[in-house]
């Protein structure tokens, strides 16, 4: 660990905070990827290969990575096995791979060709926007490992730890974050990516403190000691005593809190589910000995991406009585296939969108390709018939109270008993009561409806602040959907990530939404939250922060209403 100097003196850095936790630890850099020259050649005792020789090492340099990144999703569980298993097909990928081997047979030094051959694939990647953005960083990790391999040098990632430490990078790639030995990993903190990326994602499954975007990061040494607060969203170096014991104090109350496990609502008894989000089976039987009450978002394109054919009925039925069996007959809402756009699947994508996002994705594939719709409901039928448990099923993308009655109507031909809709797209907000006549239940995704509502990619770290659920317009929106949801007796729920935000569950639970979901590990400060607030005062919050004329001072709105000991715990 590195000393301090005389007259050394603590710094703060700032970053994008993902989940609420805190420690304090040394930094440890992970290796980054290797530095040579475009025109460095493959060298055989000492010597450059000739053309055939380079050719073979660079395909068992592609083959080795791949059938590494396999390996290691083959030994990982839930959402971190299928990041690892795309990233595995992607060095697997014949197209990129077959291009670099081209380029190199045409005499081209097989780094250069490399490059040129990824910065063609990113810049496509980047425009496409979404989930094909955020694998610019998976193409990136395994350039570099290709690279490694291909010359003979180190591969980047995390060295061997030690001690326990604070793993620091420019960026991470998910390959690198699931193989991380968790026995000595106290956070993660990257001077790139998202609060939505994978590596973040892979955070918080794994219940590891991260922060994103942190400016200068990288430039501290290592071996520094930092105090990391996801919450504050701040790397603090050389904490002194009282930050330590800060820290220290929140982690005994996290403790505490995750042994209450109790159903979720106000302290006058007024009734919130509390639910989480899964991409797979495996997530369902991770979280079913947990303080949950079920499932309010399985995301069920997970077992469709980078196939290069449909899940058959049989294979989705599988899965999906998996999760019913583990949930044990408690709530599970499953989406239905949101892909398309900025998920392309390799066996129905759309040619030519010039703006995805805008595109045919989620429901409006029965415009393209309805059999896949039609199988799905026809799995989850299955499902419910060999489990004996009846899930609750919901269209993504839906704007329209035609498109909500065409998809009830195609659930409940099948057998679905309970049919509902996601809204994320305005449209849908404003004629929310239209929509609830059509179906049994809507859930809101936040991201996605502060996204459209603010027009604004929310991939983009540089405009996050537009992004803010806390938007005024978007409260507006979710307001307008909870108000009709009352007004007919229906239930609508969040299943974004505002619902994690205790303060936010607060002004949820005030506008009328009757169930919120999320990650598994920010569930009991929820329940703390909603358990010391009377049903008013959630009310009282929600009215506060809808008469606020930004996101600043509708959050500030909401948290001068809470209860002192959750404003201490939460540190608000």
């Amino acid at each position: 660990m590195t000393a301090p100097t005389a007259g050394t003196s603590s710094q703060v850095l700032h970053g994008v905070g993902v989940g609420r936790g805190g420690v304090v630890g040394p930094v440890a850099h992970a290796r980054q990827a290797p530095v040579v020259a475009p025109d460095a050649r493959v060298l055989v005792d000492g010597v450059p290969a000739d053309a055939a020789t380079t050719r073979a090492t660079l395909e068992a340099a592609f083959t080795g990575v791949a059938a590494d990144l396999q390996s290691q999703s083959d030994r990982a569980t839930g959402t971190i096995r299928d990041v690892l298993a795309a990233t595995a097909q992607m060095a697997a990928d014949r197209a990129w791979r077959g291009q670099v081997l081209t380029r190199v047979e045409a005499g081209e030094p097989p780094v250069a060709a490399i490059d040129a051959v990824v910065a063609t694939f990113a810049a496509m990647f980047e425009q496409a926007g979404g989930y094909l953005a955020e694998r610019v960083t998976d193409l990136r990790s395994v350039r570099d490992r290709v690279v490694a391999r291909a010359l003979s040098l180190p591969d980047p990632g995390v060295p061997e730890l030690l001690v326990p430490s604070v793993v620091v990078a420019r960026d991470l790639a998910p390959a690198d974050t699931a193989a991380l030995d968790l026995d000595h990993v106290l956070a993660i903190v990257t001077e790139l990516g998202g609060p939505t990326g994978h590596t973040a994602i892979i955070a918080g499954q794994l219940g590891l403190p991260c922060l994103v975007r942190v400016t200068g990061v990288t430039d501290l040494p290592e071996g520094v000691e930092v105090a990391v607060d996801a919450s504050a969203g701040t790397v603090t170096t050389w904490p002194d005593e009282a930050l330590r014991a800060e820290i220290a104090r929140r982690a005994t109350a996290e403790r505490a809190l995750a042994e209450d496990v109790a159903a979720g609502g106000t302290a006058d008894g007024h009734a919130v589910a509390l639910l989480a989000n899964i991409g797979t089976a495996a997530d369902a039987e991770r979280i079913a000995t947990g303080a949950v009450e079920g499932v309010g978002l399985f995301r069920t394109e997970v077992l469709f991406l980078d196939r290069a054919a449909a899940p058959t009925e049989s294979e989705q039925a599988q899965v999906y009585a998996q999760a019913l069996r583990a949930l044990g007959g408690r709530k599970v809402v499953v989406r239905t296939l949101d892909a398309g756009a900025d998920k392309p699947l390799g066996f129905a994508t759309q040619p030519d969108e010039e703006n995805p996002a805008l595109g045919v994705r989620g429901y409006r594939l029965v415009r393209t390709h309805p059999e896949l719709l039609d199988t799905q409901l026809a799995a989850l039928a299955r499902a419910q018939r060999d489990t004996g448990v009846a899930p609750w099923v919901m269209a993504p993308m839906i704007a329209t109270p035609g498109e909500a009655r065409a998809f009830a109507t195609a659930a409940r031909t099948h057998g679905i008993a309970t049919v509902g809709v996601m809204v994320e797209v305005p449209a849908a907000a404003l004629r929310a009561r239209e929509i609830l006549a059509e179906v049994d239940f809507v859930s809101l995704g936040t991201n996605d409806l502060a996204q459209y509502t603010m027009a604004t990619d929310r991939l983009r770290g540089e405009l996050a602040d537009l992004l803010d659920p806390w938007q005024p317009a978007v409260l507006d929106l979710v307001a307008a959907t909870a108000r009709a949801g009352v007004e007919v007796g229906k239930p609508v729920g969040i299943c974004g990530e505002s619902a994690s935000d205790p303060l936010m569950a607060l002004v949820l639970t005030g506008l009328g939404v009757t169930s919120l979901s999320m990650a598994g590990a920010a569930v009991p400060a929820v329940r703390h939250a909603l358990r010391r607030h009377t049903l008013a005062v959630c009310r009282q919050m929600a009215d506060a922060a809808l008469a606020s004329g930004s996101a600043v001072e509708a959050r500030r709105a909401a948290a001068d209403l809470l209860d002192p000991q959750v404003r201490d715990l939460l540190r608000l």
